[in-house]
């Protein structure tokens, strides 16, 4: 807000006259006034403070403070609490402004007395004010007025905030100051820029943003208190070397993705009012919440439903994830109730996964991740955002290329089969031409025709016989055939009807038909005899050429019997040039995937490098972001379970043997095992020459291509600067320890995701948490919701709640018992009450440590 306090030299409009200057009647303006729109003033303007600046009398022109007071301060006490600052002095003179007759010391002791008379500790307080140091260089500022004794002459301690001269920034101002930076830090006070306003248009000349919970001095007090993470300075330097206003200052909640609310409608949900007409609702921060509550109050239950509601991953520990699940599907969504989320930076619209893309820890989750290299890595790539997207990207890739790689494993394996099939279908055929050529030189062509005149003379032969037998079947037939006598009777009945030659001559013919019968089968008979004469002679003829055409074939180391495959030979020597283009075919397509293959392997090879250097940039940035206090280092191909897994599936008793029995610093990387098989120097690593033998004779072709296939990936191990300054492994730490670096690594993450963690402290190293976790926190004030379900104190009044909701429950139902910000009283009751101990215990540790 540009606009948060009123502060004249004099709150009055004239002197001597209870009347009150503009400043007191912005106020009531503010307070009750409606603008010309109708929009009341209170809600285009946050906040509006009344004050004064008197001159007190300190230093040699006197000391200016600026007095800021709730509005409920009310003008007569507002106009009496100024009068007693100036001891009865007007601030008026026809020099100008008159110093007070009061030191500072002893303005602010007539204030307390003023406020404890009014409204006595019995009573309730019904203002408050804050004192700020205006113009702090300027010789009637605080550092200008009591110069370097500001610490031991002035009580430095009531000052919340210093005001920067109009041309200054902070480190400007403590430059030369050391004893300045260390007091405000003593003190948790902040700088601030301001600016006088001489005219109306003067207001907000000069401004700094501030983050309120409510428009209270308490409030403001308190974004004092937490100026890291509630305030922000407008300027910067520019080119010409003049303050102008920070171009990409972000104090909305508009561009990062954050949880407004959570409103819960249902009977029986055990976040349910119990009355269907109403709602329990779960106001957050877009910056740091805190729930808490005594155990089983319901504030993992909140959590792990809003897990499991936004169907956001779930625990890779299969005991934390059975608990969460349980948690928010049997508690948090029992009874099916209503359930809507306000996220105001993202359109509704969309799906909720994506409006609120929250990042979860259960209880203990932390402690399981800190255990996880992969974890580790995803914290570590995002502590360095100008790497983190190329990183990513190049894991993708990597993972793609272990994919395409595995694949072709199979396949290069499948053409290693074709290649030998075709191979030997191509030597069968050239074999079989060979065979052919050898059978020439020995006359199988000879043996052909002989054997052809043979099978023909043979066949005619064969149907000699056959017309024989024929013949002499018709001549037995007509030998036995007798034809009726012609009678007169039917000589004189064939004559009627034309016929002659039956009675004239039938009888002679059939005499005539059964002698050339006799004949035919004597000629037949004849002429079969001579056939089987030529068929002995052309079969002797093709025995004699078959023994001759055997022993020739024998000289060409040839067995005789294959002449019977002779056709086969023959069709199949035909195949040759087919044979031949098909294997050079497969013999192109291995040697196609065997290049492929290694091409791959180089790509990777070449995108591990490039990751290799990224992670060292990334290494570089922790090691300088967090001042030497972490240290990570990479364990070149740290992870070997996937060689692990290959070695042991060759299922070879004594190379798993040798396995086992090697250091894991000892074992080689696949990069290495598979260069000393290639190149015959297992005994480098450690191989006896037994286990050589059997591991050569267990990697077939394709097993060598799924070695080489392997990637190991790198491992990043972290170490935790000692306080003795020694470095020590994350494995070597303790829980508390090891939870306490990976939630400050996540804390300082370029992620801006919103952040869930559900006590974190459980085993947290205090001091590490005030060193370095609480500052984390701090810090990712305006980029990131947090919200954290906690029993540590300091984590909800040191890391600075901007909410914080406690809550009680019964067997089967949570409700919210306060809610709001730790200025509100009855919030840092609940925090006492709850998370400190209760008032007693509060009381007995200051009594304790003699506060």
């Amino acid at each position: 807000m540009r606009v948060i306090g009123l502060t004249p030299h004099s709150p009055r409009a004239e002197i001597g006259k209870v009347q009150a200057s503009a400043a007191w009647h912005i106020v009531e303006e503010w307070n009750s006034g409606v603008d010309d729109d109708g929009t009341p003033f209170r809600e285009k303007i946050y906040a509006v403070f009344p004050g004064f600046e008197p001159a007190l009398n300190n230093g040699r022109s006197g000391l200016h403070l600026l007095f800021i007071f709730d509005p409920e301060i009310g003008r007569e006490s507002y106009l009496k609490a100024f009068d007693l600052m100036m001891g009865g002095v007007s601030p008026w003179s026809e020099n100008g402004l008159r110093l007070s007759s009061k030191s500072a010391e002893g303005a602010f002791q007539e204030l307390r007395s003023f406020h404890d008379r009014e409204y006595p500790r019995s009573g309730p307080a019904r203002w408050s004010y804050l004192v700020l140091a205006p113009h702090v260089d300027n010789e009637k500022g605080l550092l200008g007025a009591q110069k370097a004794q500001v610490l031991q002459l002035f009580q430095h301690h009531e000052i919340a905030g210093l005001e920067l001269g109009d041309g200054k920034l902070p480190q400007e101002t403590e430059r030369g100051r050391s004893w300045l930076k260390d007091g405000m830090a003593d003190h948790h006070q902040a700088f601030f820029h301001g600016s006088d306003a001489y005219t109306v248009d003067d207001i907000g000349a000069r401004y700094t943003w501030f983050k309120l919970a409510s428009p209270r001095i308490e409030a403001l007090r308190q974004a004092f208190i937490a100026s890291e993470s509630r305030m922000r300075i407008a300027y910067e330097r520019n080119e010409e070397g003049d303050l102008s206003e920070v171009p990409a200052l972000d104090v909305t909640v508009n561009r990062r993705p954050w949880l407004k609310s959570i409103t819960v409608k249902g009977r029986a949900s055990f976040f349910g009012p119990g009355d269907e007409s109403r709602a329990t609702r779960f106001d957050l921060s877009p910056d740091l919440t805190c729930i808490i509550g005594g155990s089983m109050t319901g504030k993992s239950t909140l959590l792990d439903g809003l897990r499991v509601y936004t169907e956001a991953p779930l625990p890779q520990d299969a005991a934390i994830k059975d608990q969460v699940e349980a948690r928010g599907r049997a508690r948090f969504l029992g009874g099916s109730p209503e359930v809507e989320l306000e996220c105001p930076a993202n359109d509704p619209t969309t799906a909720l996964r994506d409006r609120w893309p929250a990042a979860f820890h259960a209880q203990n989750e932390l402690q399981r991740l800190s255990q996880d290299p992969e974890a580790i890595e995803e914290i570590l790539i995002r502590l360095a955002e100008s790497e983190t997207d190329e990183i990513k990207d190049r894991e993708i890739r990597l993972r793609a290329l272990d994919r395409e790689l595995g694949r072709a494993v199979p396949l290069l394996a499948k053409n290693d089969a074709d290649l030998a099939d075709a191979e030997q279908a191509f030597e069968r055929c050239r074999k079989a031409v060979a065979e052919l050529d050898a059978f020439s030189e020995a006359g199988i062509d000879t043996l052909h025709r002989a054997s052809r005149d043979f099978r023909e003379w043979q066949d005619a032969c064969e149907a000699s016989n056959e017309l024989l037998g024929t013949a002499r079947r018709l001549t037995q037939s007509a030998e036995s055939f007798e034809a009726p006598a012609i009678g007169d009777d039917v000589a004189n009945i064939l004559r009627t009807h034309g016929i002659h030659e039956a009675s004239d001559g039938f009888p002679a013919r059939w005499r005539r038909l059964r002698s050339l019968l006799r004949s035919l089968s004597e000629g037949l008979a004849e002429a079969n005899t001579v056939t089987a004469s030529v068929v002995a002679a052309l079969e002797d003829h093709e025995r004699t050429v078959r023994v001759d055409v055997e022993r020739r074939l024998a000289g060409h180391g040839l067995d005789g019997a294959r002449i019977k495959e002779f056709q086969a030979l023959s069709s199949q020597a035909s195949l040759l040039a087919s044979y031949e283009a098909a294997l050079q075919q497969i013999r192109d397509r291995l040697e196609a995937g065997e290049r492929s293959f290694q091409a791959l392997i180089e790509d990777r090879e070449n995108l591990v490098e490039q990751q290799r250097a990224a992670f060292d940039r990334v290494i570089r940035t922790v090691r300088v972001q967090f001042d030497g206090r972490f240290v990570a280092r990479r364990i070149d191909q740290g992870d070997r379970r996937p060689l692990d897994r290959f070695i042991r599936g060759l299922n070879q008793r004594g190379v798993t043997r040798w396995w086992n029995d090697l250091r894991a610093d000892q074992r080689p990387s696949p990069r290495r095992l598979h260069d000393a098989l290639s190149t015959d120097r297992l005994a480098a690593v450690g191989m006896s020459p037994a286990v050589q033998a059997t591991f050569r004779e267990a990697l077939s072709q394709s097993k060598r291509r799924a070695l080489a296939a392997i990637r190991c990936p790198d491992r990043y191990l972290l170490e935790l600067r000692m306080d003795d300054g020694s470095l020590r492994s994350l494995d070597s730490l303790s829980g508390g320890q090891r939870v306490s670096v990976l939630l400050t690594l996540l804390l300082e993450t370029r992620d801006d995701r919103p952040l869930v963690i559900d006590q974190p402290e459980d085993e947290l190293d205090n001091r590490f948490l005030f060193d370095t976790v609480l500052p984390a926190l701090k810090r990712l004030k305006g980029r990131r919701q947090i919200i954290l379900a906690t029993h540590n104190a300091n984590i909800v009044v040191n890391g600075d709640a901007d909410q914080v909701i406690q809550l009680e429950a019964t067997a089967d139902r949570g409700r919210v018992v306060q809610a709001g910000a730790i200025e509100e009283p009855a919030v840092r009751d609940a925090i006492v009450r709850t998370v400190d101990g209760g008032d007693d215990a509060f009381r007995l540790r200051r009594l304790k440590y003699g506060f």
